[in-house]
């Protein structure tokens, strides 16, 4: 069973159609959209500040997802895939965003619609990431514009396959066959 639990009485607010991962954590001032999914050992901690979590979002294994105490909140928007061991803190995350593996957002942060965070990349405090771009590096930088085969390519495509991969621990004896 995951680790669904209230701090100071907010209890996390999940829709039933999510897929949430035995083991994944989720506490405290979290709202999550319609069919997100939270994989294994991923943490979505709202216990010092809220966390809001559009439709169709995935947190990959191991990613965390938190904020500042009374400082920073973490707002992310819809159609978003955060990466395994990502780390999501106190930023704003717009819609069709792809943040890849292993990188890190800090606080203070804003992601602009149809952008690429880099898997590895380290987004330091209060940078504003354009609209449309991928950032790369050790601190990111935008190193390109994405094209419209990236962000069909990878957003899209990645965000709709935890859709459907979610359906397999959700609907285990359904048929899952392309069709």
């Amino acid at each position: 069973m995951p680790y669904i639990l209230p701090v100071k009485g907010m209890m996390p607010q999940i829709p039933e159609n999510c897929f949430i991962a035995p083991n994944a954590t989720i506490v405290g001032d979290v709202i999550m959209g319609d069919d997100c999914s939270v994989w294994f050992n991923a943490v979505v901690r709202g216990d010092v500040n809220s966390i809001r979590i559009g439709n169709k979002v995935n947190i990959q294994d191991g990613a965390c997802i938190h904020c500042t105490y009374q400082k920073t909140k973490t707002n992310i928007g819809n159609n978003v895939s955060i990466g395994h061991h990502a780390l999501v803190h106190g930023c704003t995350v717009a819609d069709n965003v792809l943040i890849g593996m292993g990188a890190i957002v800090m606080d203070n942060v804003q992601i602009g619609a149809n952008s690429i965070i880099a898997a590895g990349a380290v987004v330091l405090e209060g940078t504003i990431v354009q609209a449309g771009s991928v950032y790369a590096g050790v601190p990111a930088k935008k190193v390109k514009d994405i094209s419209q085969e990236l962000l069909s390519g990878e957003v899209q495509r990645i965000a709709n396959n935890y859709l459907m991969y979610s359906s397999w621990f959700k609907y285990p004896d359904a048929d899952h066959s392309a069709k």
